[in-house]
């Protein structure tokens, strides 16, 4: 704990700004939300049970009456407050959770969370840096910390709403914007994942209530009205350290359709990496000799790390699916056998997951020269509209959607495998069930740029049209899933 943990407990200042909170909150503990209030809170909850998933620890601070940590089904769930009587009303309506009376700038908890809530707490701190500089210690290197901040730009209307009675009354907050807040995260330690507007109509009116609040607040300019702006963030890995070993096993997973003239040069260039580096050639659906140069060149190596299967289903997607499902690295890569990605660039991938950079490493073909023939100028422009298109729609910079080239742990890989029944079997590619998979777990998404080469065997499998087709679907399905949410 640094030394600018608790510098503030000294401050008769701090002392009067905490008893005359802690008065206000004991006095409007047991008043019944107004209606606006209670769309408000509701709308909250929706949020929140998007970004956390169930049956994770998870801790609040400033959790009030614990409604909001109660509607996510923690597997362990501690809620920290400073008022006497909030506390004791939420351990009486959440008897299964854990409510600990406490002023969380003097918390000291001997206990790792999953996921860290600040929900509207962070306008009201007397000091917040103090405050996320404590919240380092309830972290794990895969911790999310969750917050969601006041827009000053609805103090006026909010005003006039307590003026009515529309709105709860709320003693002075701070001027504390999204960029304010990031600025303290990196201070104290942490790295933002991904930040958005929420909530740009306050009140219950059927359907119009909806359509503001799912589509609208996600579009620009109408985002940077929203009341209220989340954030999501985590432990900076490279000051906390990362989650993967240096020294972690890995498996490639070569899905290899009509590709018989590139399984032999595969073999020779995959490098050594970690521990141990397996490589998995899944066949399925070939109409050239595939599978036979395969079966001959694995068997002629006896090598146990250098494996063949024949996939069950049809395209790309299941073939990797089928491939993770035999792996048994802690690193799991995707090596289109068409080698338009050099083999060779596979240990930069590699790095930027054991140094901590990224929890999902996507390559990038749009930034490097290609090679003459590599991607027909339209593909060339329609892959450039996508990268953009996702970007927004993922809420994290992916430039290249369609790049074969893909690393995760095999620990992420479980967690969206397990998350999957979220949206269903509806990708052909393997590529958006592993993207947002990933976005929709907050992992942490980086782009590595690589060098696009044109296939020297065979012709591609990618149809412009039918695909083109198909990514329009890809992005329709993300915008309903995981944006307008």
């Amino acid at each position: 704990m640094t030394a600018a943990v608790g510098a503030r407990t000294t401050d008769p200042a701090y002392h009067e700004y905490q008893a005359k909170r802690i008065r206000f909150w004991d006095n409007h503990a047991q008043r019944r939300d107004t209606a606006p209030a209670s769309y408000y809170h509701h709308r909250l909850e929706q949020v929140y049970r998007f970004l956390i998933p169930p049956r994770v620890s998870v801790i609040e601070l400033g959790s009030g009456n614990g409604d909001l940590l109660a509607t996510l089904d923690p597997k362990r769930g501690v809620g920290v407050d400073f008022s006497p009587t909030n506390v004791a009303l939420a351990r009486e309506r959440h008897p299964n959770l854990e409510f600990i009376e406490g002023d969380v700038h003097e918390l000291e908890l001997n206990e790792k969370f999953d996921y860290v809530i600040l929900s509207d707490i962070a306008n009201d701190l007397f000091d917040v840096q103090d405050v996320l500089l404590r919240v380092v210690d309830l972290c794990h290197p895969g911790t999310r910390v969750v917050l969601n901040v006041f827009n000053r730009l609805w103090h006026a209307p909010i005003a006039l709403g307590r003026a009515l009675g529309l709105a709860r009354p709320i003693l002075r907050q701070n001027w504390l914007s999204v960029p304010d807040l990031r600025n303290l995260l990196r201070i104290a330690g942490f790295e933002e994942i991904s930040t958005s507007g929420q909530i740009l109509f306050p009140i219950r009116v059927p359907v119009l209530s909806e359509f503001l609040n799912r589509m609208i607040v996600k579009i620009w300019p109408f985002s940077r009205l929203a009341l209220t702006h989340f954030i999501v963030a985590r432990p900076d890995p490279f000051r906390h350290g990362g989650t993967v070993p240096k020294d972690a096993s890995v498996s490639v997973v070569v899905p290899a359709r009509n590709e018989a003239g590139h399984i032999e040069e595969i073999l020779q260039r995959v490098p050594k990496m970690g521990s141990r580096t397996e490589i998995l050639f899944v066949e399925g659906n070939s109409t050239d000799d595939t599978a036979e140069v395969i079966r001959r060149v694995v068997d002629d190596l006896s090598d146990p790390d250098i494996r063949w299967y024949t996939q069950p289903g049809r395209g790309k997607g299941d073939a990797v699916r089928h491939g993770y499902g035999h792996a048994t690295g802690e690193i799991l890569m995707i090596l289109d056998a068409d080698m338009t990605v050099a083999p060779e660039d596979l240990p930069r991938f590699f790095d930027a997951i054991t140094s901590g950079a990224g929890e999902f490493v996507n390559g990038v073909r749009l930034v490097y020269p290609m090679e003459d023939e590599a991607m027909q100028f339209l593909n060339y422009l329609g892959n450039k509209m996508f990268g953009v298109t996702f970007t927004w729609l993922l809420g994290q910079p992916v430039k290249d959607t369609l790049c074969g080239t893909k690393v995760l742990t095999r620990e992420s890989y479980d967690l969206i495998a397990a998350n999957r029944s979220y949206f269903g079997d509806f990708d052909p590619f393997g590529d958006f069930d592993l993207l947002f998979g990933a976005a929709k777990l907050n992992l942490k998404i980086v782009d590595i740029p690589i060098r696009y080469r044109q296939r020297r065997y065979g012709t591609t499998n990618i149809d412009r049209w039918r695909h083109g087709a198909l990514l329009l679907r890809m992005a329709v399905f993300a915008a309903r899933k995981l944006r307008f949410t």
